[in-house]
Formats: structure tokens, sequence, C-alpha cells
């Protein structure tokens, strides 16, 4: 390669094909149908919600807050790998020219979020407070402002100190940020002033010692991986991704879950299976995660149709992924040398799905149990799930 900007260019296009392989299968099926659902029944809620709104509401203060976390979330996208630790260190010097096009794309690519956030409290702050048109649009300026001050700064702030109190960091410029966004909300533009002159300060120290010191590209380089695993991990849920090894936590407080099969020859692989799935980080948070957002839809949309309707796609999603996680495998397990009918695995993943599928059911149903005929939730769930184990493809025949 002939320069940095082309090294930049080169990995920026294969990161963006690798993002748009896997987001054509996240937002296809189930998923794109639950979205549609939820934001209309979250807007149409929303809407209601802003007729019988008092006057008295902290809009501004809730605005500041939500922004203000979310620019304080800034960590920067620099695509490094691990080998550049190596073949990068002779270019050190031309660094800046690389790092500056990877700021720019942080930039960019998490001022939408925050964007849409302001945007979706201005009908709250229309109508809770007397601020004009001109006044709310200034203050989405400041957030820009903001968003590319946090960006800056933590990234000198990684740059110099290695990662290491990050935290600290964080809350230091979410305070101020949130402080910022709420004063631009109550025309109080001085102290906005004050508070971007102080984030400024804070950059322009951070930078000057980030001069001083050797790139970090241990850090830089774990920050990118693991950035990249989140993704892989989320893409996991809606298709395989190669290569990808979850992580395993022995949960030792659900231990009494295993009292419930019986000791035996004929439970050796319904034992095996709970304790696959209890211990194993992607396929249990698969099912707390769905289980969540099934129940808060639930509790929060008071709309019975839309509940019962996220709630079956969400039991088909959640039994669906878990069959398929648990019943196919291509690799060599050592429980295949043991002396037990081959039917007994596909019997205790059912099992294990119909025990937590009812387990879901009961969460969704108390959740929603505000609404009329609150019990369809639960027996929806549990028929969903019962008809999409029946009526899917055995994956375990593929191998």
């Amino acid at each position: 390669m002939n320069n940095l900007q082309e090294v930049w260019s080169k990995r920026f296009n294969h990161y963006m094909t690798e993002v748009q392989k896997y987001m054509r299968f996240v937002f296809t099926g189930h998923l794109a149908l639950v979205l549609v659902f939820v934001v209309g029944a979250v807007g149409y809620q929303y809407s209601e919600w802003l007729k019988v709104v008092a006057n008295t509401f902290p809009a501004e203060w809730i605005v500041a807050i939500v922004t203000g976390i979310i620019l304080a979330l800034s960590r920067p996208v620099t695509l490094l790998r691990e080998p550049d630790q190596v073949y990068l260190l002779p270019l050190e010097s031309k660094m800046p020219t690389y790092f500056s096009r990877a700021l720019k794309w942080t930039f960019w690519s998490q001022i939408g979020l925050v964007t849409i956030i302001y945007i979706v409290g201005i009908p709250l702050l229309k109508a809770v407070t007397e601020l004009t048109s001109a006044q709310i649009w200034l203050t989405l300026a400041v957030i820009v402002a903001l968003k590319y001050l946090n960006v800056h700064i933590e990234y000198n702030y990684r740059y110099a100190n290695r990662g290491a109190s990050l935290i600290i960091d964080k809350m230091t410029r979410g305070i101020l940020s949130i402080l910022t966004v709420q004063s631009a909300l109550t025309e109080g533009y001085s102290y906005v002033i004050i508070f971007i002159v102080l984030l400024f300060v804070y950059n322009r120290t951070l930078a000057k010692r980030v001069k001083t010191q050797p790139i970090p590209y241990e850090h830089f380089v774990k920050v990118e991986q693991n950035r990249m695993m989140g993704f892989y991990r989320f893409a996991n849920y809606f298709t395989d991704v190669p290569h990808l090894h979850g992580s395993i936590r022995r949960r030792g407080w659900l231990n009494s879950l295993y009292s419930i099969v019986p000791y035996s020859q004929k439970s050796t692989q319904s034992y095996l299976v709970y304790r696959t799935f209890v211990r194993t980080d992607d396929h249990f948070y698969l099912w707390v995660r769905l289980t969540a957002i099934s129940g808060l839809i639930a509790l929060f949309v008071n709309i019975p149709i839309v509940t019962w309707v996220v709630a079956a796609a969400l039991a088909f999603a959640t039994t669906i992924q878990l069959k398929y996680a648990l019943l196919s495998s291509g690799d060599f397990r050592m429980d295949r040398l043991y002396p037990v009918d081959s039917s007994q695995r596909k019997n205790a993943v059912r099992k294990v799905l119909r025990l937590f599928m009812v387990v879901q059911a009961i969460i969704v149903m108390l959740c929603s149990m505000g609404q009329p005929m609150f019990f369809v939730t639960g027996i929806m769930i549990i028929v969903i799930s019962e008809i999409t184990f029946q009526m899917t493809k055995d994956p375990s025949t593929e191998y």
C-alpha cells in the first residue's frame, strides 16, 4: 500500500462489507416485524401521553440526561488489528493521518443515534416548555458540537492513559454534557459557553499529552476486538457466525435446577442439555434478553393486540434459535460416545425449551396483567413455542 490513507480505505471497505453481510440477516424476518409493531405502538403511546403530561414535568432534565449519557459513550473506531503492533511501528510518525480518518468515521457513525433521541424528545419539549423552534434547533447544534468534543476527548484520554480509569473520564464528560444541554434548553447560554470551554480545555490538555507518548496499539486493538466480538455475538442470534466461540459461566445459583433431572441413564442427555443451556452465555442471555423485551413491551404498551403479536414473534424467535443452538453442531462431542439412544438429545432439548418457555409465558403474563384478557399472552407463547418446535426442521439430521 502506498500510504496510510489507502490502508484506512481498504480496512473501512472490508469493515462495511462485513457489517452489511450480517445486518441483512438481522433486519429481515421476525425482527423487522417486531420493530414495526413496537415502533408503532410506542409512538402511539407516546403521543397519547403527551396529551395529558403535566406542565411541571421536568422535560429539559430528562432530555438532557438521556442525551448527555449517550454523548459520553463515544468509543473510537480505529479498525486497528493485532499485527499493526509490529508492522505499523515504522510509520508511527504518520499515524495521525490514519487516526484523523478514524475519528471522522467515529463521529459520523455515532451522531445519528443522539440526534434521533433528541428529535424524539422535541414533541415533549413543545408540550411542556415554551421553547421556540429556533431555540430547539440551536440546542441540536450544541449537541452536535458536544458529540465532536466527546469523540476527540475519549480518543485522547484512551491514548494518553491506555484506557486506565476510563469511568472517571466518562462520568466527567457525561455530567458536563448533561449540564450543557440543560443550560441550552433553559436559555442559560452563558453557562453553555463555559461548559463547552471546559470540555475544549480538557481536550487540549489531553492532546498535548498524546504528542509525547507512543501509540497504545495494544489498548486500541483490544477495544476494536471487543467491539467486533460484540457485533458478531449480536449477529449470531440471527445467523451462524463462523469461528465465534461463546463464553461459559458456572452460575452456581441455578444448580438447584439440575435436581429436577432424574438420576438415570435415560436422563443422561437431559442433564447435559440443562447444563449446556444454563452455562453457555449465548444461549442463556438470548432467552433472558428476548424474555425481558417481551415483558417490557407487555408492561408499557397497553394495547393487547400489539402485546400478543410481539410476544408470539419473540416466542417463535426464542424457540427456533435455541433449538438450532442446542441441536445443531458439526463438531465432535464426547456425549456421542455414550451408549444412549440418539433420540434422547432431541427429547431433552424439547423438555428444556418447554420449561423455559413456560417461565417466559408466566413472566410476560404477569407483566400484562393490567390489560384485558392478559392470560391470552401466556397461552399464545406456549402454543407458538410448541408449534415452532414440532413444525420446524430438526437441525441434528443435517450432520
